[in-house]
């Protein structure tokens, strides 16, 4: 029988070099489909610029919908690419503060979102925790910033984000909770994988990639996230963090 140390630092070569595998494929599939990309987006502002005021305005919509979908298709391959680095990531414990940080992220969001206000209820303790500080980031940005953007189309007044923390006993549990649009039950699996959408684009902006770069974030910090709906709307995103020493 081999020795467990052997074969645990075995499987942790096979995980390495798995995850290189899969960051090079990545990076390749995104790098290389630029280029046609590129050409389609270029080809077709050329058509409209030389032959724009001979089409007809439902050929002018196809140029636009060519255009367009390029566009789009780059921005869904810059979120693969960084699907990608976030699995990849090596792993950095160091002690953080995790009321500040989720403080000082907070304050980002609404920077980001100026000059739109919503009230902001943030109960995490005065305490330090020993974790990943990018990859955490990762996961509250991505928490924050799909509250802020699902409490749109409310009223300011109504406008609510609430994040909660505290400590159990194997685990921190962190909430980030909103009253925006809401959801079924069935949904939440849908919504932590790239891409998922549970609200058509017409309606709020975004490729559906932010929750499943949370997710990833999350397991690599060997926490887990969950998504359930809020009562009677909105949802609340819980992240399950292990206590490191």
């Amino acid at each position: 029988m081999s020795d467990p140390h052997t074969r645990i630092a075995e499987l942790e070569a096979e995980l390495a070099a798995v995850r290189r595998e899969m960051q090079d494929f990545t990076s390749a599939v995104s790098h290389d489909l630029r280029a046609p990309l590129r050409h389609i987006v270029s080809f077709a502002q050329l058509v409209e610029e030389d032959a724009g005021p001979q089409l007809s305005a439902e050929v002018q919509g196809f140029l636009a919908t060519i255009s367009g979908s390029a566009k789009h298709l780059g921005a869904m391959l810059d979120a693969l690419r960084e699907l990608s680095r976030v699995g990849s990531l090596p792993l950095a414990p160091v002690p953080v503060d995790l009321g500040g940080l989720v403080q000082e992220l907070a304050e980002e969001m609404a920077q980001a979102h100026a000059p739109r206000r919503l009230a902001l209820e943030v109960e995490v303790p005065d305490t330090t925790v020993t974790t990943d500080p990018a990859l955490l980031r990762v996961v509250l940005r991505a928490a924050l910033d799909n509250a802020w953007k699902f409490t749109s189309r409310m009223p300011d007044a109504d406008a609510r984000i609430a994040v909660r923390a505290q400590q159990m006993e194997q685990c921190w549990k962190l909430e980030v909770q909103d009253n925006g649009a809401g959801f079924v039950a069935t949904q939440p699996a849908q919504a932590l994988r790239m891409f998922g959408r549970l609200h058509p684009a017409s309606a709020f902006p975004g490729l559906g990639v932010g929750l499943a770069l949370a997710a990833k974030a999350a397991q690599r910090l060997g926490g887990t996230l969950e998504l359930t709906p809020g009562q009677p709307l909105g949802g609340v995103l819980t992240l399950s963090l292990p206590l490191l020493p």
